[in-house]
């Protein structure tokens, strides 16, 4: 640049720190950052100059004047400069960076314009950022644009180089005479551009030679997108190229050389053990080797575990989390209760939330996971306790059996590291599954509300309430008394009449109703475009507790219709004080339990345990894909054994076995990751801690004192919560996507690999086998053999084997049964975390 005495200096005019951001020497201020809009010509000039520039990888100089020496010597010894202009360029290079200090000093001679790009990235092999500097100005006395690429051997900070002291590892100059078609500044913008992408700034880290570096610039080059010189009339012409420049990137990212790869990086080294990150799932070959070794893992982070809680975005994802766990706590509890005649219900559920999950905070290898009851467990304890009804077996002395060969399974498993099973458990399986447990959940939903229309039923004339007394909806009881002229015995036969009342079938349905649109539209108004985002996001947070909240209020304002309420002991009371206590006695409460049952209840303890593992194990995975960056590793093994084995111990205490739940899981890391600033944030790291878990679980506990509350929650309210649940569960299941598909004409099917890469026939056989699969898990679940659903599910998994290069080639199944789940934090319009959850809630 030239100050008004026409005397040349350096300025820094553009810096990269993800996005551009443009310095404007007027203002004497740097603009908003913004995405790099790069010239064609500018990126074809710039690949061919890199084909003959001088190029000089793992330089050991560590100062600027040592690199620019060395650069031009090489300048000279391939003859791109001419001797005589050896002292030229070394002065221009060598010039202070910028106008701030004495013109004087910085003066040079005539006809040169110099500029400067700064690029910052971090390293993640050693977690620092590095900086690249981009060199372009026009040298009147060359003869020619001459290239120079440097890559040093150690990052170093380069006195004046750039305004922050940051390691400096990559140099590149462009300089020559300003008549010339070369626009110098747009270049080094294309340059700059270039090493603020991750991928080529990967691979000239990791380049051998300049045919790797020229080879990356042609890969930037194939995924950059041209537009025609067309007059673009306003900014929704270009929205279409939103998503043709994602499917490049996708593209781009699992490219065929692994040497390009991200995910292969040199990856930062233990302190403690010098060897790469290992995998989790990985056998070891001896007893409890994997529970042994996740321990280890976890447990030298421990005393960061407690400290990295002092942050107050951790305060705030306690305060979310506690509603997330305790409205589905309540919800399921309730529903358990109606399942189960009561024998468990709201308390049990609150306390053994609240009690296993503070065990699973303070001692788990993964405490960012949140447990909790689900739609999978709900289905089995419905079945069997449907089972032991039939068989005249007390219910709740079964369970205690159950527990004690689930620890005896979970003990040989982990013994085993069986969790390397997960491997094999495809998403053909899982959202067959998944599937199912929605259809459940609304299925119930609106059999509830069948039933309630059955014993209410809509008729003319009503039997009249006396509005005097306290509980107007009491039964009617019709005492009759038979005298027996034989012996004189006079015989009372009391009977209970539970009368249809009027309205409650038709409130029944509007709290029904009424609750789950409430929750699903608070839902999708989180990702519109009314109100600042902050508070779409915490009113689309909070969806469910405020539509029961309303529905609360519907309820209690209208007096004259009688609706169901949730049946809530108060204080520390059992859900049926009358059939047990807090203390289960395991050879029969009532009645002696038969001896046979002890040892036949291994078969349902092996089905509680595949759902367990199935939900626990595929949540853990989820939450520590490397996208999250999570750092302090997880626990497949350990925490295994911890669930399962507090669940089977629990039982003889009349609670609920937990797993992990998905959704509630994802949204716990997703309030404890923090992102970069900028106008597409990503993720830095995720406050990984034990304190944030044990407060929610905490509080759940001491919810249990909301009796007065909780007692006013009408049933129907729940069921629309339980509707909300299962109709949300569908999105982002591939299969329910492919099943829509049946009914969609071709021109109309999505841009994904399933149905691009494979032919519509081959799409929908694949479809109609998982319906088959599904449909036969419904009749399996309708029928007396209920409790063999697990059974029935893992059968999936070696059909799904014996598909690949049968029935479909190994690219058709990776197209429609590939993980290509990923991590949505900021959550994009009609997108959220249930879109991360293939298991069901």
């Amino acid at each position: 640049m030239k100050d008004q005495d026409q005397q040349t200096y350096w300025q820094e005019t553009g810096r990269w720190a993800g996005y551009e951001e443009s310095y404007d020497p007027q203002a004497g201020a740097w603009g908003p950052s913004h995405i790099s809009y790069l010239t064609f010509k500018s990126l074809i000039q710039l690949r061919r100059s890199m084909n003959t520039g001088v190029v000089l990888l793992n330089c050991e100089e560590r100062s600027l004047a040592s690199i620019a020496e060395k650069m031009v010597d090489e300048m000279v010894n391939k003859r791109e400069i001419r001797p005589g202009d050896r002292e030229g360029v070394l002065k221009a290079l060598l010039q202070n960076r910028s106008q701030s200090a004495d013109t004087e000093s910085q003066a040079l001679t005539s006809g040169m314009e110099m500029q400067k790009f700064s690029v910052k990235e971090r390293r993640e092999s050693s977690d620092t950022v590095e900086a690249s500097m981009v060199l372009v100005g026009a040298l009147d006395f060359l003869e020619r644009p001459v290239v120079a690429f440097v890559r040093l051997k150690e990052a170093v900070v380069l006195d004046s180089a750039l305004e922050a002291p940051v390691p400096v590892r990559f140099v590149f100059v462009l300089v020559g005479p300003a008549k010339t078609d070369m626009d110098y500044h747009e270049t080094g913008r294309s340059m700059a551009a270039l090493m603020a992408d991750k991928v080529f700034n990967q691979a000239a880290f990791q380049a051998q030679g300049s045919r790797e570096l020229t080879d990356a610039v042609a890969d930037f080059l194939d995924c950059s997108i041209v537009i025609p010189p067309t007059e673009i009339q306003n900014e929704a012409m270009l929205s279409s190229i939103v998503g043709f420049q994602k499917k490049l990137l996708r593209d781009r990212v699992r490219p065929s050389d692994p040497v390009l790869r991200l995910d292969v990086k040199p990856r930062k080294l233990s302190k403690s053990s010098g060897s790469p990150a290992e995998d989790p799932l990985a056998r070891t070959g001896r007893p409890f080797g994997g529970m042994i070794r996740d321990v280890k893992r976890r447990y030298q982070h421990y005393k960061s575990d407690i400290m990295d809680a002092l942050n107050s975005q951790v305060l705030a994802a306690v305060i979310f989390i506690y509603f997330a766990a305790l409205s589905p706590a309540i919800t399921f509890g309730g529903l358990l209760a109606d399942k189960v005649d009561n024998m468990m219900g709201v308390s049990e559920l609150l306390i053994s939330t609240s009690i296993q999950g503070i065990i699973f905070c303070f001692v788990a290898a993964q405490p960012v996971l949140v447990i909790g009851f689900s739609g999978p467990l709900l289905v089995f304890e419905e079945a069997f306790f449907a089972f032991c009804k039939s068989q005249d077996i007390e219910y709740i002395v079964g369970r205690v059996w159950v527990g004690v060969w689930l620890v005896i399974i979970v003990v040989i498993i982990v013994a085993c590291e069986g969790s390397f099973l997960v491997r094999f458990i495809s998403r053909f399986t899982q959202e067959i599954f998944s599937i199912l447990i929605s259809l459940i959940f609304i299925y119930e939903t609106f059999a509830k509300l069948g039933r309630t229309f059955k014993a209410h039923p809509l008729v003319l004339n009503y039997d009249h309430l006396n509005g005097t007394i306290d509980n107007p909806w009491h039964p009617v009881v019709i005492t009759e008394q038979i005298y027996d002229n034989a012996t004189g015995n006079v015989t009372v036969v009391t009977t209970t009449i539970n009368r249809p009342y009027p309205n409650t079938a038709l409130l029944s349905m509007c709290l029904m109703l009424g609750c789950f649109f409430i929750a699903y539209f608070l839902r999708q108004f989180k990702n519109g475009t009314f109100l600042p985002g902050k508070v779409r996001r915490l009113m689309g947070d909070f969806g469910v507790p405020i539509a029961i909240f309303l529905m609360i209020v519907v309820d209690i304002s209208i007096e004259d219709a009688y609706t169901q309420k949730l049946s809530v002991p108060k204080g520390l009371m059992v859900s049926n004080p009358e059939k047990r206590g807090w203390l289960i006695n395991p050879f029969g409460e009532h009645k002696p339990f038969p001896v046979w049952v002890m040892f036949a209840c291994c078969v349902p303890a092996l089905l509680v345990f595949i759902l367990i593992f199935l939900e626990s194990q595929i949540t853990t995975l989820i939450v520590s894909k490397p996208e999250r960056k999570m750092v302090k590793g997880s626990g497949f093994h350990f925490d295994l054994l911890l669930l399962v084995g507090m669940g089977g111990m629990g039982a003889i205490f009349g609670v609920p076995w937990l797993s992990a739940a998905t959704v509630r899981s994802v949204t716990h890391a997703n309030a404890l990751t923090v992102m970069s600033k900028g106008p597409k944030p990503v993720i830095e790291k995720v406050l990984e801690q034990r304190v944030s878990g044990i407060l929610v679980a905490l509080l759940v506990g001491l919810s249990i004192l909301m009796e007065p509350i909780l007692k006013m929650i009408p049933m129907s309210a729940l069921f629309g919560i339980f509707l909300y649940m299962g109709i949300t569960s569908l999105n982002g299941i591939q299969l329910w996507d492919r099943m829509l598909l049946l009914l969609v004409p071709k021109k109309y099917h999505p841009d994904e690999p399933y149905a691009t890469k494979v032919s519509t026939g081959r799409m929908h056989l694949f479809t109609a086998i998982q319906i088959v699969c599904l449909a036969l898990l419904w009749i399996i679940k309708s029928s007396p053999a209920s409790l063999a659903l697990p059974f029935i599910l893992i059968l999936t998994i070696p059909l799904r084997m014996f598909m690949t290069g049968r029935l479909f080639t190994e690219l058709e199944i990776k197209c429609l049964d590939a993980d290509d789940a990923k991590v949505t934090f900021e959550e994009e319009p009609g997108q959220d975390v249930y879109y991360e959850s293939q298991m069901p809630l």
